[in-house]
């Protein structure tokens, strides 16, 4: 029986091997950098081995598993994978929502997010869920005699029984992207972590297991939980801008992505704090495991890259500042 728990919201991540469970150690180092008097709980969500990995072993290495215990008081929750697994290993996010109690606000991240100031200053409003917004474009693809936005959004709205006309944006024009509601699922909050893990599952199943005739031609993957996620977030009553403007994907966090596209285009100050956080012996005894942690951060590779751009005066498409990273060989994961 866990003893009872603290007041606070229960901030989620996924822990898993491979590239997430060294950035899960730099997420837990800056979040605790950040919030040292925070008041809930941090947990990391680690998959577990079973029929839907095959012969893959999704779990983190028992050293940085301790490590976030010990050094950052993460509770590590294993969770079986009911539904996706290897096939998509974004489904990840959907079920890990499963290992946080029922009635305790949550809000997750996705691993690559570094803190950069206190949790307590973002004013959640449990009753209206809500999503990142620092989103583009990407999905649905509009094909040239296919279905056009609005069609395909309002096959899913009327798939699940939702209201379409109260999800869009009236100050964006029909067939403009922006005019319908879609988020980056990079972080996302809620009040029941059940409730919300429940929709978002079951939209989600349905919509990879059996699309509406309109998405037959539209990738699924790796959209699908950016797909699912607006219909959750409507359906619970939530929306757009459901926290100010500025503070997550500003001052409070940084959904940074990879470390090249974090030296290639984030602000002096997040690249300062990735420095602090994880400058550390202890932690960067661990980090050395990383190719990309190790090159990046260690041994200079991130300045280089850093010199690359200016941040003044950025490529609009970061398909550009990915290839700039390649031609120069620092695109590292």
């Amino acid at each position: 029986m866990r003893a009872e728990a603290p007041p606070g919201r229960d901030v989620l991540a996924v822990l898993q091997g491979g590239r997430l469970a060294y950035e899960a150690l730099i997420f837990a180092a800056s979040f605790r950098a950040a919030n040292p008097d925070y008041d809930g709980r941090l947990i990391f969500a680690e998959p577990q081995p079973g029929p839907l990995w095959g012969e893959t072993d999704p779990t983190a290495p028992s050293e940085i598993r301790s490590f976030l215990g010990t050094e950052y008081g993460a509770e590590i929750r294993p969770f079986a994978s009911e539904a996706f697994g290897a096939r998509y290993p974004h489904g990840n996010k959907i079920e890990a929502l499963k290992v946080l109690d029922r009635d305790r606000p949550f809000v997750f991240f996705d691993t690559d997010t570094l803190f950069l100031g206190p949790l307590s200053e973002v004013p959640f409003e449990d009753s209206r869920p809500g999503a990142s917004m620092r989103r583009t474009g990407t999905w649905p693809v509009i094909e040239l005699y296919g279905p056009g936005y609005t069609q395909t959004w309002k096959a899913l709205y009327d798939r699940f029984g939702l209201d379409f006309e109260s999800s869009l944006d009236q100050t964006h024009p029909d067939e403009y992207w922006e005019r319908y509601l879609y988020f980056n699922a990079g972080w996302f909050f809620g009040g029941c972590p059940q409730v919300f893990h429940r929709r978002f599952l079951e939209i989600a199943r349905s919509i990879w297991d059996d699309p509406p005739p309109e998405l037959i031609c539209q990738p699924l993957e790796p959209w699908l939980d950016q797909i699912a996620l607006p219909l959750v977030i409507h359906g619970l009553g939530g929306g757009r801008d459901a926290v100010p403007p500025g503070l997550l994907d500003g001052r409070i966090s940084c959904h940074y992505r990879v470390l090249p596209l974090l030296y290639a285009r984030e602000a002096d100050e997040v690249v300062e704090v990735l420095e602090r956080v994880t400058a550390p012996n202890r932690i960067k005894k661990l980090l050395k495991g990383s190719e990309a942690a190790k090159r990046m951060i260690y041994q200079g590779k991130g300045a280089k890259a850093r010199a690359l751009f200016d941040r003044a005066d950025l490529p609009p498409k970061e398909q550009t500042i990915r290839n700039t990273l390649k031609r120069n060989k620092l695109w590292l994961r």
